[in-house]
């Protein structure tokens, strides 16, 4: 758990690909962002649960964000929206590729507010049409970034063609890397965390190696 000056952070790994689930807590009205229904309802509304301790308010899931449509992303999707009845979001060009409707379409460059935070969608094209990352920018420390498969430690995540990893890389060095500093804490869709100062040096050996 990450305990900002604003909001909590908590994570948990599910299924057999290791993927994160991320729930953001605001410590002042309760509002919670779910980030991937990836895998075991039961594990993500038990994260849910735990995240009541986080505020002294009625903590209560105000959206649940799909970082992208592929199929292990989404497996727990349908049912903690039934159980919940959380809003879902989802990047507007995988809308079409996601079983579950989605509520809110999402676009580079949106701010979504709740009460006590926001996070600013960030579109990467390539790893699936409408991949996106979400930004929370911390008032006292380094921002956090949510990058769903597109971003990770020693690379950005899996293409299938050639036009669609210089998409990816394209967008990840001008909308990640020339628009946020070194501190910013990277959250990926699957296992560990990153910085993109720990990164940054390696983009043009990215760029060679095709992947």
């Amino acid at each position: 758990m990450r305990d900002l000056q604003d909001i909590t952070i908590r994570s948990i790994s599910v299924s057999e690909m290791d993927n994160n689930v991320y729930l953001l807590t605001s410590k002042a009205s309760g509002a919670q962002v779910l980030i991937d229904a990836a895998d075991d309802a039961d594990a993500i509304l038990a994260l849910v649960r735990e995240g009541t301790a986080d505020t002294a308010a009625a903590a209560h899931p105000a959206l649940l964000v799909t970082t992208h449509s592929h199929w292990d992303h989404v497996r727990a999707l349908a049912a903690v929206v039934e159980r919940t009845g959380v809003p879902t979001a989802a990047g507007a060009d995988d809308v079409a590729d996601i079983t579950v409707p989605t509520d809110v379409p999402l676009e580079h460059g949106d701010i979504r507010s709740f009460d006590g935070f926001e996070l600013e969608v960030i579109h990467l094209r390539g790893h699936t049409p409408g991949s996106m990352a979400l930004l929370y920018r911390d008032p006292a420390g380094p921002a956090h970034l949510f990058t769903g498969d597109s971003l990770f430690p020693g690379g950005i995540g899996r293409t299938t063609t050639g036009n669609d990893f210089d998409s990816l890389l394209n967008d990840v060095t001008a909308r990640i890397f020339d628009y946020l500093p070194d501190e910013t804490l990277v959250h990926p869709g699957h296992g560990n965390g990153t910085t993109l100062g720990a990164e940054r040096p390696h983009l043009a050996e990215w760029r060679v190696r095709r992947w």
